[in-house]
């Protein structure tokens, strides 16, 4: 591979990302460093901000670099991280070496992952055919209401759609490249609500006691077995996770009882299907559901996409991959509608915890794989 490109050490650009805090939503200057970076390696950069308050403004980064004809390769991900909380040993953005980590908060989650792939753009050969683009957005770990969704609408005003998409999601578990995900499950959230009649509790008869009602709404919820899972989704789970009547007074039946519940659900079964499911079993206690669809599940079936990035890890780690769909929501639910999709990152012991670490060595190993993935699909 040959390049007279910019050069860029890959830990020099972890730690620049890193050094900006953008604790979720994300704007400003991390997606200036980014933009640096890009535009130094001839790619074309449209940033732009949408949403309000609560959960706006959102910064985002589009960016695309074109050769010729050929296919049309994708990097998704986000500059946005969560709070780091207090008790690290360093300050969790101002990015530290200690030994053979580099610590800070994104270093994995996924600021790594994407200075790994801005890196690997420099080891590719200047005639390589293609469009290269990279999908970047600082609304993930939040409601991600302004963040891949806007771009995914700013790409079609552009007429840029992908023929692969890979996301850098830290995937890795125990070592770099023992895990590749191709698909995960849906996400649903439902608030359940029973109203009754407030009253004494000396004199039930005046009133009428939710309560009860919905402890058997959520026994029956509880009972149910959605499925026994699939060749690639681990079986479908409901929890219950809050349960709230309001009530400071031992005296008072209360008017109202609310409950919540989270399903994750497999290839089996839709949000909307879901939903339904569960309005009719609180119907027959008198009670009404609203709810919130975060995700529908996807799956990128094992074949020539996760052949090639499985083909790359193994070629520089010596590692045979394994494919998953474990773990919770990312945006690759939205961008699998695009094209089908991939997540390959770091790993992933420390994402979202105190002193967040990425191995130094994992950050050029990636590199090498992410340049592998991106070559081989846009000569295939």
């Amino acid at each position: 591979m040959t390049s007279t490109r910019a050069n860029h050490d890959v830990v020099a650009l972890a730690e620049q990302l890193l050094a900006c805090p953008s604790v979720t939503p994300a704007t400003g200057a991390v997606f200036t460093a980014l933009e640096a970076m890009l535009e130094s390696l001839g790619f074309t950069v449209d940033r732009f901000v949408t949403g309000d308050a609560p959960d706006g403004p959102v910064e985002n980064l589009l960016a695309w670099r074109t050769t010729g004809g050929g296919k049309h390769f994708a990097f998704a991900g986000h500059l946005d991280v969560v709070p780091p909380g207090p008790g690290w040993t360093s300050d969790p953005f101002v990015p530290e070496q200690r030994g053979d980590l580099l610590y800070g908060r994104g270093a994995v989650d996924m600021k790594g992952s994407i200075a790994a792939f801005v890196a690997a753009l420099q080891d590719l050969p200047d005639d390589l055919p293609g469009t290269i683009s990279l999908i970047i957005t600082g609304d993930e770990e939040g409601p991600a209401v302004h963040g891949t969704l806007a771009l995914m609408e700013r790409m079609a005003a552009r007429e840029l759609r992908p023929d692969l998409c890979l996301v850098g999601e830290p995937t890795s578990s125990a070592q770099l490249g023992d895990v590749v995900k191709i698909g995960r499950r849906g996400s649903v959230n439902m608030w359940i609500s029973v109203v009754g009649s407030q009253g004494h509790v000396a004199y039930p008869h005046l009133a009428d006691n939710p309560i009860p009602k919905l402890v058997r709404i959520l026994s029956a919820i509880e009972a149910e077995t959605l499925d026994e899972g699939t060749d690639w989704f681990q079986p479908s789970n409901i929890e219950i996770t809050d349960l709230d009547v309001g009530n400071p007074a031992h005296n008072v039946i209360p008017g109202l009882a609310t409950a919540r519940i989270s399903i994750r659900f497999n290839d089996r079964h839709s949000g909307a299907s879901l939903i339904e499911r569960i309005t009719a079993i609180a119907a027959t206690e008198g009670g009404t559901v609203e709810a919130k669809i975060s995700g529908e599940p996807f799956l990128t079936p094992p074949g020539a996409f996760s052949d090639l990035v499985g083909g790359a890890i193994r070629d520089v780690t010596g590692l045979a991959t394994d494919l998953s769909t474990t773990g919770g929501t990312s945006d690759a639910r939205f961008l699998s509608r695009l094209c089908p999709v991939v997540e390959f990152g770091l790993n992933n012991a420390t994402m979202h915890k105190l002193d967040e670490a990425v191995a130094v060595q994992d950050l050029r190993d990636l590199q090498r794989i992410y340049a592998l993935i991106v070559e081989r699909a846009l000569q295939g």
